[in-house]
């Protein structure tokens, strides 16, 4: 039976005030967990540059605290992605339209782009964790930001597509990175270029999803993941997440010797001895 309207609480981190709360975005920190909301449920979260500029600032808002970041959204869909007012003459209030923008100079539409990326970039830092919990339809912009994050725990209504070259665009919001990381070259062009939807189901066999869930249990197994995550030291989450991360850009060789360099900093830390 369907949920008429399941807004997703953030169980971790529940009580929280708001550290941030405009332009569709909400943070909300509780010690070492913090929460990003997209709150346009109306929309479908449909996303905008201001809505970008917002979770860009929240990523500067982190205390030091933090160590795991969960990103979700109110509503039926995580995230119906780019507004299509954006492909209007108008454009939105105050902003340039993406017309205006083709017809700029190069050098400002790349500097755009950039900062419209900084949304999409933060969640990836490697004093954090972060995990999305995606729900519905997360298409086009939503799907990157979902990409976005280090895991992803989906229900088993979520619908994953790349839009953007169907419209005669390409993904710009820093997705295509860890797409082709997660599920191959192949799997990711076809997704791309075909615009299909991805289920659940094939979200979790193809490395996509970490994890798929009912929907009404989404909220318990971010949950259970967090409190998996934090129960690691800190220091050890940060080394581990690091080495991981950068497996692709060393050699075989290169990463053993990543290994010993790091491991030496945990004995030598867990030992009290200074380096």
């Amino acid at each position: 039976m369907e949920s008429p309207e399941h807004d997703l609480d953030p169980v971790p981190g529940k009580g929280a005030g708001p550290v941030l709360d405009k332009d569709g975005v909400r943070l909300t920190v509780d010690d070492a967990i913090a929460t990003v909301t997209l709150t346009n449920p109306a929309k479908r979260n449909a996303q905008s540059p201001a809505l970008w500029r917002a979770l860009a600032e929240a990523g500067r808002l982190l205390p030091g605290s933090v160590r795991v970041v969960l990103l979700r959204a109110e509503g039926k869909s995580f995230s119906a992605g780019l507004d299509r007012q954006a492909f209007t003459p108008e454009g939105f209030d105050g902003e340039p339209s993406f017309i205006d923008l083709a017809r700029g100079g190069d050098a400002e539409l790349d500097s755009t782009i950039a900062e419209y990326q900084e949304a999409f970039t933060w969640w990836r830092r490697s004093d954090i964790v972060s995990v999305a919990a995606v729900q519905g339809h997360a298409v086009g912009a939503g799907f990157q930001l979902a990409l976005a994050c280090d895991l992803r725990v989906v229900a088993d209504d979520v619908q994953f597509a790349m839009r953007e070259t169907s419209l005669g665009l390409v993904p710009d919001l820093t997705g295509t990175h860890p797409l082709v990381g997660l599920i191959g070259y192949a799997r990711a062009l076809e997704v791309c270029v075909t615009g299909r939807f991805v289920t659940a189901e094939e979200a979790v066999s193809t490395g996509l999803a970490n994890l798929a869930v009912p929907l009404d249990q989404l909220d318990v197994a971010v949950a259970d993941l967090t409190a998996a995550i934090l129960a690691a030291p800190r220091n050890a989450v940060i080394e581990t997440k690091a080495l991981l991360r950068g497996v692709q850009g060393r050699s075989y060789e290169e990463q053993r010797q990543a290994e010993r360099a790091a491991q030496a900093r945990r004995l030598r830390d867990l030992a009290g001895v200074g380096e």
